[in-house]
Order: C-alpha cells, then structure tokens, then sequence
C-alpha cells in the first residue's frame, strides 16, 4: 500500500503549521509559515488584472485576450492582439470592429520590441500560438473538423507562412514549448486514450508519437532534451488524477510520477530540470493545497502554509534555474489573483515566506521568465508601452535559519534564462512511499 507522502497532516487538524520542523511534538507553531505577508498596496492597478490586448483601443469594453507564450528559452512571446479594423459600408455591418492578428514579441535584445504578423484574414480568437527558439511563431487554426497548423514568419514588409499539415480530431491543444527550442507537441484528449502529437519539428508534417491511456491533461517537460513529458491523467471509468511521465523516445511509455496518496488527485503543475524541483497541486491534505517535492526524492512532499494565504489563488509559473541540485535554493514565481486583480508573489522552499510584490499595469498575467542570477523579467503592454518587460529582482529571505541562496545577484533580464547544453535525461521516481519522520530539507 502507497504510503502518504504528507509531512505532519495529523499536526494541521490540531492547529500547528504542518510544515513545521518538530512541531508536531511540542505544539510550537511556525509564525512565519503561517502568516503571509502584506499584499501589496498597488497590485499593477487596473491593468494588472489582465494582459494588454491591442495595438489601437477600441470602444466599449475590451474583449478577452487570448494567451501569451513564451518561448522555452525566454527569447520571444508570442499573442494574438486585436487592431482596429474600418468596416466596409456596403456589407451592412454599421460601423467598425476588430480584428485578431498574431504579434511576436523580442525579449533578448537591449530593448523588447514587437513586430505584427497579420496575413490577410484575421485569426479567430481560439486560435493558439507558440513561438520557437528561432523566432517563427506556430499557430493551430481550427478548420472544421480540422486544426491546421502553420509557422509565421516576418519577411520584409510582409508575413511569411509555412503551412506544416493539419490534425484530424476533435480537440487539439499546444502543449508548452520543447526545451529544445524546434520543436512543438499538443494534445488531443480522448474518452479512452489521449495522442501526443509532434506538430512543429517533425520531417513529414504533423506525427504522432504517442499513445497515453486514459485521459490527459497539462504537460509540463521534465527535461532540457525534450523526451521526458509528464502529464495529469484520469484512467477511463474514473479515478484520482494522477501525474505520470511519459518517454516520447520510446514510443510513449508511462511511469507513475505522483502518488501521493491512493485515492488523491496530483498534478504537477511546474518542474526544473536543473535542480529536481517540483510544484504540486494536490488534495491528499484534505482540500486542494499548493506543495513542493524533488524529482527522484524519496523525501514527502510538503505543502506550506505560506502558500495558501486567505481570499486569494496561488499559481506558479516560473521557476529560477541554474540552481544545480539546490532546489530548496531557487526562486519561485507565483500569480497572485484576489479581488484587487493580479499581482506577483516570490517564494523558495529554503524561505518559508510568501513575498507579494506589485505587478506592472498591463502584465501578461502568469508570464514571466527568471534568470540564472535571480531577477524576474515580467512582459507587459500598456496605453503608453507597446511591449516592455519590467525586471524585479527576487528578495532576499531574511529570517534566522533560512539557508543561503545564490540568486541575490542583479542580472539584466534581458537574457534567455534556459541553458543550452543537454542535460542527462533521469528516469522519474514516483513521490510516493517516502517516510513521514527524518526530515531533511527545510519548508
């Protein structure tokens, strides 16, 4: 029987901070885990709520943008903004609208900068895209029963199109981009079976490259070579959610990845492959919680306390890398989302503290990429700035016992935070059946 990977669980139903050390015998509770700090005062104000979403204001109130993608390596994004389109008196329509167009972003350079990539049909607003390592951006149109899929490119004063092969299916949706940079995959969920498609990098058009029992959710990539995939999967007839790595070099084979406990549903939500840290959602506590684990460990996952602050979601999506085989030691970056709008929390598992900062006003809201050296380059759109990227260096933790980390260097945020060189490919170890005493690593 899978043992639950939860330290002190029985320690929360008597009032003492289930992250702490050695709490659980002498009742003492761990102030700083449990009290989050102060949101802040201006969280990015209205336009922190949600991303920018065109080049020319249109009237009335603004649709909702579509998705910001970052490229692996943290050099281009990639949107569907929304122009001003002057209608055609004799069509009847009455008056002008808008019109969805894709927009690649450069955020390498001294400056960002964006460059428009329309064609000459707007994009519907249920379209996805993806920029690669080389600046093309993949884009997946539904086409009737369809999703066609084409690589845009700038040329001269123009849009290039590469048109790659369509997927026949019902639903097909982007994964997040390989770490290799060339390559792209999405998913197509069945009620039995879920395909892993090679879309984008592949010799002959679309691929298929994978077969998954049950169905699929989520895909967040274990490793810098773009093999290891894992994924939320429910098996048919029901079930807990479980992740589950797939090998997509050998033909698509599963290994359980979270197991928490036998009847919880675990999902990982973001991993490193630098230093083996995970982010997890899972309910085994009781109620859905945010936790953390290492990749190949066979310590339990923690779920701190500092990570579910009241009256507001929590959700990472960056994580700092180049912290080789430190994971307590790397920068956590998390939107925060509460009445106010949307703002930025900074946490590491070693600090035990949720730091809520400010957001830009017209952040792409859950889109950021860190350095190695510990700053946070955050894109942003606003009335004044077409395509900006404000940096926010990650503070420093700063109560007693708190180890020291080495991302307290400034950086200039303009780099691709990913490293190039291929990385050694483990096999994933479920997180499961790890003792609940003798514990190591701090929360």
């Amino acid at each position: 029987m899978t043992a639950c990977a939860i330290e002190n669980e029985a320690a929360e139903a008597s009032g003492v901070a289930p992250d702490a050390e050695g709490a659980g015998s002498t009742g003492e509770t761990v102030l700083e885990d449990s009290a989050p700090d102060d949101p802040p005062e201006d969280p990015g104000g209205p336009g922190g709520a949600s991303p920018g979403t065109s080049l020319a204001a249109l009237p009335g109130p603004p649709p909702v943008a579509p998705a910001f993608t970052l490229s692996a390596d943290g050099a281009y994004a990639a949107r569907l903004a929304l122009a001003n389109v002057t209608a055609d008196p004799s069509d009847g329509s009455g008056g002008a609208g808008g019109a969805w167009f894709v927009e690649r972003w450069t955020l390498d350079g001294p400056e960002p900068y964006a460059v428009p990539l329309p064609l000459d049909q707007p994009e519907e607003p249920d379209s996805e895209v993806l920029p690669l390592a080389d600046g093309r951006v993949l884009i997946r149109r539904r086409v009737a029963d369809r999703h066609a899929m084409s690589l845009l490119y700038p040329t001269g004063p123009g849009t290039g199109e590469l048109p790659l092969g369509a997927v026949e299916c019902a639903e097909l949706t982007l994964l997040p981009p390989s770490p290799d940079g060339v390559s792209a995959y999405a998913l197509s969920a069945g009620p039995r079976a879920t395909s892993v498609w090679l879309v984008a990098g592949g010799a002959f058009g679309p691929e298929l490259v994978a077969e998954v029992p049950g169905r699929c959710s989520g895909g967040v990539w274990l490793d810098r070579a773009g093999r290891m995939l894992a994924l939320d999967r429910e098996m048919p007839g029901g079930g807990p959610v479980k992740a589950v790595a797939v090998d997509l070099e050998r033909g698509g084979e599963v290994t359980p990845l979270l197991q928490i406990a036998p009847d919880s549903n675990d999902r990982l939500l973001l991993a490193d492959p630098d230093s083996g840290l995970l982010l997890i959602r899972s309910d085994a506590p009781g109620h859905d919680r945010l936790g953390w684990g290492v990749l190949g460990s066979c310590l339990p996952v923690r779920f701190p306390e500092c990570l579910r602050p009241a009256d507001v979601t929590v959700t990472p999506f960056a994580v700092q890398p180049g912290q080789m085989l430190m994971p307590e030691s790397c920068a956590v970056a998390l939107r925060i989302d509460g009445s106010a709008g949307s703002w930025v929390g900074v946490w590491r598992p070693a600090g035990r503290r949720l730091h809520q900062l400010a957001a830009p006003a017209g952040w792409q809201a859950g889109r950021g990429v860190w350095t190695r050296d510990g700053v946070l380059g955050l894109p942003y759109a606003d009335g004044n700035v077409a395509c900006g990227v404000a940096l926010l260096e990650a503070p420093a933790d700063e109560e007693p016992g708190a180890r020291p980390w080495s991302g307290c260097g400034a950086g200039s945020g303009r780099q691709p935070s990913g490293g190039a060189r291929p990385l050694p490919v483990c096999k994933p170890v479920p997180l499961g059946q790890a003792p609940l005493t003798g514990r190591m690593v701090p929360g």
